[in-house]
C-alpha cells in the first residue's frame, strides 16, 4: 500500500455569537481536516489543531511541504514516516504549525492501519481499558459584556451544565485577578457544592497574579486551575504548584517528547493535558503519555475541534491505562465544549450524540468501536462548509 495523495480541508462558519477567552474573541469556528488517500483505496482522516489563518497556513505546510515527503510511502510505516517528516522539518521548527500539521498526517495514518486490520485505534495501541469514558462539560466562555452580566450568565450555564449530566464543568478566566474571582465565585454558586469545576485562564497571568486566582480557588474547592501562566514560565508552574492546594494543569501548548520532557522534569504540572492534534499525532502522544506516567502524572486529554478529534480522543482515551492504579482509580475525562460546534455535531456520517449519551448515561459516552477512528466524515458537509 501506498500513499498517493494528502488532502487538507479547511472548513468555517459563523457562530451565532463571540465567544473568548483571554486572548481573544472570536466569531467563526472553523476546523482543519486532513484526508491522506492510498493506492488501495484505504483512506485516512485526521485532524489539525489551530484556528482561522493557522489553519490557512498549516494546510500549506501539510500539502505543499509534508505531502512531498511522503508520496509513494507505506502509510503502515507510521514511524518511519513520522520521523523522516520531523527531522527534515528540525531546521524550520520543533514546535508550533509544523507539527500541527504533522499531527493531522500522523491521526489519519492510524485511521487507514485501522482501517487495513479491522481494527479501532485502541486496539492497535494495545487494547481497551474501557469502553466507555465519563465527561466533562466546558462552557461558562467569555463575551464583551460587564463582568456582572457575565457572572450572572455564568451562573446559569454552570448550573445547566450540570443539569445536563456532565461529570464536572470547566469555566474561562482572564478578565482579571478581581474580576475572575468574581466569575468563580458565580460557577460554584451555579453547580453548588461537591461538584468539580475547573479553571482555565490560558496564560494570562504572571505568578503573582496567577496565586491571587489561585488562592480564591482553593476556598471555592476549585479542581485544577488550568494554564495559570505562559507555558514558557516553568518555575512559575512549579511555584503555583507548590504554593496552591488546587491542582495546577497544563501542556496544550507544548510540543513532542522533547518539550514535554522539560515540562515534566520541572515538576510543575498536577495534571497533564496534552492535544493529539498537535504534539505531533497519536505517535507522538503515545510516547508523550509514556513520559507523563512515568514521571507519575495523571493525564486529562486537551480536546478542541472536529468530530474527528473527538473520535481521535475517544480512542486514546480507551487505551490510556490508569495511574497509579488500583480497585478504585480516577479515571480519565473527556474534555467536551458545550458551545456551538456544527463541525463536532454534524460533520460526522453517523453522529457521536455526546450531549444524549451524557443525559442517558451517568456522564459517559461510548467508545467507537468500528475500524480506524471508528468514525467517517459526511464529504456533503465539508463540501458546505469548506474555504480552503
Amino acid at each position: 500500500m501506498k500513499v498517493t495523495r494528502i488532502t487538507s480541508h479547511v472548513l468555517s462558519y459563523d457562530m451565532p455569537e463571540p465567544l473568548g477567552y483571554s486572548q481573544q474573541y472570536y466569531a467563526k469556528r472553523s476546523a482543519h481536516l486532513v484526508e491522506v488517500e492510498t493506492d488501495e483505496g484505504v483512506t485516512g482522516w485526521g485532524e489539525c489543531f489551530g484556528p482561522g489563518n493557522v489553519a490557512l497556513a498549516n494546510k500549506a505546510i501539510v500539502e505543499g511541504v509534508i505531502q512531498p515527503m511522503v508520496l509513494g510511502l507505506d502509510p503502515m510505516d507510521r514511524d518511519v514516516i513520522w520521523h523522516k517528516v520531523y527531522n527534515l522539518l528540525r531546521d524550520h521548527g520543533q514546535k508550533g504549525m509544523p507539527l500541527q500539521s504533522l499531527s493531522g498526517v500522523d491521526i489519519a495514518l492510524w485511521d487507514i492501519a485501522g482501517k487495513a486490520t479491522g481494527q479501532p485505534i485502541a486496539k492497535l495501541i494495545g487494547g481497551a481499558h474501557r469502553d466507555s469514558v465519563g465527561v466533562y462539560g466546558y462552557g461558562m466562555m467569555l463575551r464583551p459584556e460587564p463582568v456582572e452580566d457575565l457572572a450572572a450568565r455564568f451562573v446559569d450555564e454552570a448550573a445547566a451544565i450540570k443539569a445536563a449530566g456532565f461529570q464536572a464543568t470547566k469555566m474561562k478566566i482572564g478578565m482579571g485577578p478581581r474580576d475572575d474571582v468574581r466569575l468563580a465565585e458565580a460557577v460554584r454558586r451555579g453547580v453548588g457544592e461537591g461538584f468539580d469545576f475547573m479553571a482555565d485562564a490560558n496564560h494570562a497571568y504572571t505568578t503573582s497574579d496567577a496565586f491571587y486566582v489561585g488562592r480564591a480557588l482553593d476556598e471555592l474547592g476549585c479542581y485544577w486551575f488550568e494554564e495559570p501562566v505562559a507555558p514558557e514560565d516553568l518555575d512559575g508552574y512549579k511555584e503555583l504548584r507548590a504554593g496552591l492546594r488546587t491542582n495546577i494543569a497544563g501542556g496544550e501548548a507544548e510540543f513532542n517528547r522533547w518539550g514535554w520532557r522539560g515540562l515534566l522534569e520541572s515538576r510543575g504540572l498536577d495534571i497533564a493535558q496534552p492535544e493529539v492534534c498537535a504534539l505531533g499525532g497519536i505517535s507522538e502522544y503515545l510516547r508523550v503519555l509514556a513520559l507523563c506516567h512515568a514521571h507519575f502524572t495523571p493525564v486529562v486529554n486537551h480536546v478542541w475541534g472536529s468530530g474527528i478529534a473527538v473520535a481521535a480522543n475517544l480512542q486514546l482515551l480507551a487505551a490510556m491505562p490508569p495511574l497509579p492504579g488500583g480497585l478504585h482509580p480516577r479515571e480519565p475525562w473527556l474534555e467536551f465544549d458545550t458551545t456551538d460546534n456544527k463541525f463536532r455535531d454534524k460533520l460526522l456520517q453517523e453522529p457521536l450524540n455526546i450531549q444524549q449519551q451524557v443525559r442517558t448515561s451517568g456522564g459517559t459516552v461510548a467508545i467507537p468501536m468500528g475500524p480506524g477512528l471508528g468514525v467517517a466524515p459526511d464529504r456533503d458537509v465539508i463540501q458546505r462548509y469548506k474555504i480552503a
